[in-house]
């Protein structure tokens, strides 16, 4: 039992892990905050080219060393009619929940953004006013809150906001760090997005049963897994390998 206890975590951790990080290593990252570019990538249209509502799910690889097994996740979003769209993320300093702080499709820490999730129409129309509400309703948003491991942090953020509109739960990737931490040392319930069920212990170990979420193994706050809803293998540092989440 033991010797199959350290295969799995040989192979369904160890290896993925390191292997990703030689790749992150030998392909560079920027070296300071302030050197890194924060710019636009160009992958939204503009608000104002399409008159319905809308709703993305972005996210985009953490800084420096970091970057070698987390994400940062973000909400973007308009109702119909809006000129603008409006960004809603979590960072690390100051006050956390954050509205507007970046451009919308704005790299992060250098890294380029990709859109994991679109919501339009009527399904985007009755998810903005629920994610407005659960943006206000975050219950980690006072000033000192924030902890990059193993949360509450961005990802916790947007698993929140998921757990309350729950269209939004395909876009949390396996390596969006902290979105398994539940706000209490046990937490025994149903998953994110209410297709299945999880057990957390503090965000750092667990496990997650469900329709949108397939079959997940967290070791601290690492995630391994498989996706039949859309084929994928769910690897630390990796992330998804398959399908895309939506």
């Amino acid at each position: 039992m033991r010797r199959f206890a350290l295969l799995v975590l040989l192979v369904l951790f160890v290896l993925p892990l390191s292997s990703h990080a030689l790749w992150r290593w030998t392909s560079g990252w920027p070296g300071t905050w302030s050197g890194a570019d924060w710019s636009s990538a160009g992958i939204l249209p503009a608000a104002a080219v399409a008159d319905e509502a809308v709703v993305h799910v972005m996210a985009a690889r953490v800084g420096n060393w970091r970057s070698i097994f987390a994400h940062h996740s973000w909400v973007v979003m308009k109702p119909a009619g809006a000129a603008t769209y409006t960004r809603y993320d979590v960072v690390g300093w100051g006050e956390p929940v954050r509205t507007n702080h970046r451009v919308p499709d704005g790299r992060w820490y250098g890294n380029e953004p990709e859109i994991l999730l679109t919501l339009t129409g009527p399904a985007a129309a009755d998810a903005v006013p629920a994610i407005t509400r659960a943006v206000a309703d975050y219950p980690h948003g006072l000033r000192g809150s924030y902890r990059a491991w193993p949360g509450p942090n961005s990802n916790t953020f947007v698993a929140h906001l998921a757990s309350e509109v729950p269209a939004l739960a395909p876009a949390l990737l396996p390596t969006a760090l902290g979105k398994d931490y539940r706000g209490s040392l046990l937490y025994a319930g149903r998953s994110v997005s209410g297709t299945g069920l999880q057990v957390s212990l503090g965000g750092v170990f667990g496990v997650t049963l469900g329709w949108v979420e397939g079959a997940e193994l967290n070791l601290l706050g690492l995630v391994a897994g498989l996706d039949l809803r859309r084929p994928a293998l769910k690897l630390p540092g990796w992330g998804r390998l398959g399908m895309a989440p939506a």
